[in-house]
């Protein structure tokens, strides 16, 4: 329960100890793993959280689908020494509906924001209810969403980005890679490997035609279907016209698999 890791955690920074937080919905693979052992690698105590959110899933279908491996899960967080798994009920995390609203500004406008209405509130209401319970010094997840509800909530929490982690075949791992038929999972790593050969052309085309070149490329593939392929700036996610603006750039798409629906990114 929420009240004995409190008890735990209380326990542990009377000892001086560090708290790193993985906050995670589960369905855990290498990336996941490679997020604990940084963790380890910058904290004294790591706690992984398992806990699908229905609030930040504006599609019901999409939130009964989403995988359930707890056994796996722990079994997978033994083999890199997590400290903590934390895996609360519904109940635990909303013993009442919460009806905050948080206002993102921009960055909630673009990309996810727009085609998944209400999703970043949902967000921002399990991590922030997360780190009132964990209040860790280090949390480990790479979103410019939690970068500004800590700003606003005014956290003491350092965010620390770390590498997607990618099968050999470029593929980004997801949990939702599970769900996916063989042909789609064959066909899927074509997304990142057009997002490496978009980076290529940037200086050929202007930003506009590299968008529409990434997404006719991606949908030439029979099993894939692009839903939106945006460039835009890497800290305030403001979409990018002109390759000439200041600031890091990164193309980021979300492609349906059939019913799957995976996202990537590629810093240019």
């Amino acid at each position: 329960t929420k009240n004995e890791l409190i008890s735990l955690l209380e326990n542990l920074r009377k000892e001086g100890k560090k708290i790193g937080f993985v906050p995670t919905m589960g369905a855990l693979h290498e990336g996941h793993l490679s997020l604990v052992k940084e963790s380890k690698h910058n904290s004294d105590i790591t706690v992984v959280s398992i806990f699908v959110n229905p609030t930040q899933f504006n599609d019901q279908e999409d939130l009964k689908r989403y995988p359930r491996t707890l056994d796996k899960d722990i079994e997978l967080l033994k083999t890199v020494d997590c400290d903590i798994a934390f895996a609360p009920s519904v109940e635990e995390i909303y013993p009442e509906p919460d009806t905050r609203k948080f206002d993102f500004g921009y960055i909630e406008t673009v990309m996810e924001g727009a085609k998944r209405p209400g999703h970043f509130n949902g967000v921002g209401q399990v991590v922030s209810r997360l780190f009132d319970i964990v209040q860790p010094d280090k949390d480990f997840q790479q979103i410019a969403i939690i970068k500004n509800m800590v700003k606003q909530l005014k956290y003491n929490i350092e965010i620390i980005p770390c590498p997607i982690i990618r099968e050999e075949n470029g593929l980004a791992k997801s949990s939702r890679n599970t769900l996916l038929d063989e042909e789609y999972k064959k066909n899927a790593p074509h997304i990142y490997a057009t997002l490496k050969k978009a980076r290529n052309l940037a200086s050929q085309m202007n930003v506009s035609e590299l968008k529409k070149w990434i997404a006719d490329e991606i949908n030439n593939n029979p099993y894939l279907e692009t839903e939106y392929v945006e460039i835009v700036d890497d800290t305030t996610l403001k979409v990018v016209e002109n390759w000439s603006e200041e600031g890091t750039k990164v193309a980021c798409v979300a492609v349906y698999a059939g019913k799957i629906r995976l996202i990537d990114n590629i810093v240019f």
